[in-house]
């Protein structure tokens, strides 16, 4: 019997599946990142330095900035997937969370009275929805698949 002529072996055919691997998870925690990148920035312009407050249906505004400020984003390697969004204020409550979609909080107020003194006055209000957040997302969905073009690429 003849011996073949080419002699290879049938592994070097196939993908290095860790490798490819490596690659496919390190281009899916740039893409997601890069599209949280670009939601966070997206919800910070669209909350403008104003006085006054924002009429409902549109984004709040910001008086001195800490909401701006606290719109951040992470990959979650659990999930592998990204979140973004408000982080917690140093104050109890939800205003993030009542700006974006409505409801009921609690309003405090330092008010002086005549002799000079303050006191503080609680009270619950119905907030009107301002969203940001998602308005940012919708407005930035188009862009996502944009991020994973030619993501995935060989060392």
């Amino acid at each position: 019997m003849a011996r073949p002529l080419i002699n290879m072996k049938v592994k070097a055919i196939f993908f290095d599946r860790p490798k490819v691997r490596r690659a496919v998870d390190r281009a899916k925690r740039r893409a997601l990142s890069r599209a949280g990148a670009f939601i966070r920035q997206r919800a910070r312009t669209s909350i403008r330095k104003r006085k006054g407050a924002a009429p409902p249906g549109k984004p709040p505004r910001s008086h001195e900035g800490s909401l701006r400020r606290r719109i951040l984003f992470g990959f979650d390697r659990a999930s592998d997937s990204v979140v973004v969004g408000p982080a917690r204020l140093n104050r109890p409550g939800d205003a993030p969370n009542v700006l974006e979609f409505g409801g009921r909080t609690t309003v405090k107020r330092r008010p002086r009275r005549k002799d000079g003194t303050r006191v503080i006055e609680s009270k619950r209000v119905r907030i009107a929805a301002r969203p940001y957040m998602g308005p940012a997302l919708t407005k930035e969905l188009p862009n996502i698949p944009k991020a994973w073009a030619n993501s995935v690429r060989g060392e």
